[in-house]
């Protein structure tokens, strides 16, 4: 599937000068409102619009500068969009926060008050979806959920943005996705959905991918926390079939993990020689702020970032020397993009 002109540019507005997608992830919501809540003590109800705000454009500004782009929310981030570094791109997520827990499959659904045109207007280079797949649900829930995608896809086309799906593993029986037994089946989870959503029926220009092992299972990486799910040389092969499954550029996220986790995931990454192109890193850089911004408000939480959250984000770019150009993984010429 060839990419438009406009697409094209964009995506060159996401990226470092090298193709490498190098971007902050701000858009978590739900999350990040039970966060601030537990560390100042409060109901999740208490945390105004106005934290979620300050919170957001603290980040964004003083992260956005050691970043290509940066992904926000169209809830509470438009104001930190304005507040970015021009260098950075902008992404705004399309999905309502969290998953309809009235019925089983964690089924997603969209802002009700956004649509893509308004996410053009309101000045992105991407469109990001977030989904809770995994190939070993009813048949029935996943087809919903292709259908979703096939929807979001169609759309950006129509409005020439690229579309980021990010797809996010999880145990149907309710299991820890944290733990052990999850472990020994998120290599196949992962490298599967990757197969599938890259499909040329959905339209993903960019997908954004969970590591396919957990590095505290592997033994002998330096996270390893003593119960082996795989060996070294196993995980660095998870990481070759998955990425060999893609088709389309793929970008890894961080899920939460610490940022010693995350950056250990990634130098595994460019040591099996995989072809990703960057990350969409998010709470691996700055969630050891939110205790900071609770207790001393937010220009504690702004030199905090200063020192602790840049040298997070510069841990995590400097891991990103195995990474390959966005444009690589779709045979487009150098040249081409320049």
């Amino acid at each position: 599937m060839s990419l438009s002109e406009g697409k094209i540019k964009h995506l060159k507005a996401l990226a470092d000068g090298n193709g490498i997608i190098a971007a902050a992830a701000m858009d978590q919501r739900g999350s990040l409102q039970k966060a601030i809540a537990a560390a100042k003590g409060i109901d999740k109800k208490q945390v105004t619009d106005e934290m979620m705000t300050e919170f957001k454009v603290a980040v964004t500004k003083v992260l956005t500068p050691h970043a290509s782009a940066i992904l926000l929310d169209p809830e509470w981030g438009l104001e930190a969009a304005r507040a970015r570094s021009a260098n950075a791109g902008l992404l705004l997520a399309y999905e309502a926060s969290g998953y309809d827990n009235t019925q089983p499959g964690r089924l997603p659904d969209l802002l009700p008050h956004v649509s893509v045109r308004r996410i053009v207007n309101w000045g992105a280079n991407a469109v990001k979806i977030l989904i809770y797949y995994t190939p070993f649900e009813d048949e029935r829930i996943n087809d919903i959920k292709h259908a979703f995608v096939e929807r979001i896809g169609a759309e950006c086309e129509a409005n020439d943005i690229p579309f980021f799906l990010e797809f996010v593993g999880y145990d149907p029986k309710g299991g820890d996705e944290k733990g052990f037994e999850y472990a020994k089946l998120k290599p196949e989870i992962v490298r599967r959905s990757m197969a599938e959503f890259s499909k040329d029926i959905y339209k993903v220009d960019v997908l954004k991918v969970e590591v396919p092992v957990n590095a505290e299972y592997v033994e002998g990486s330096s996270v390893y926390k003593g119960q082996k799910a795989y060996s070294y040389q196993e995980a660095l092969e998870h990481f070759r079939n998955a990425a060999g499954a893609a088709t389309k550029p793929f970008i890894y996220l961080s899920a939460g993990v610490s940022n010693a986790q995350f950056t250990e995931s990634l130098r595994m990454a460019a040591e099996a020689g995989t072809d990703f192109s960057g990350v969409l890193c998010g709470r691996a850089t700055w969630k050891d702020g939110i205790p900071v911004y609770a207790k001393q408000g937010v220009k504690a939480l702004e030199d905090w970032l200063s020192t602790e959250g840049v040298k997070n984000i510069n841990a995590v770019n400097e891991a990103l020397k195995g990474a390959k150009p966005w444009y690589a993984k779709l045979g487009i010429a150098p040249a081409a993009v320049a």
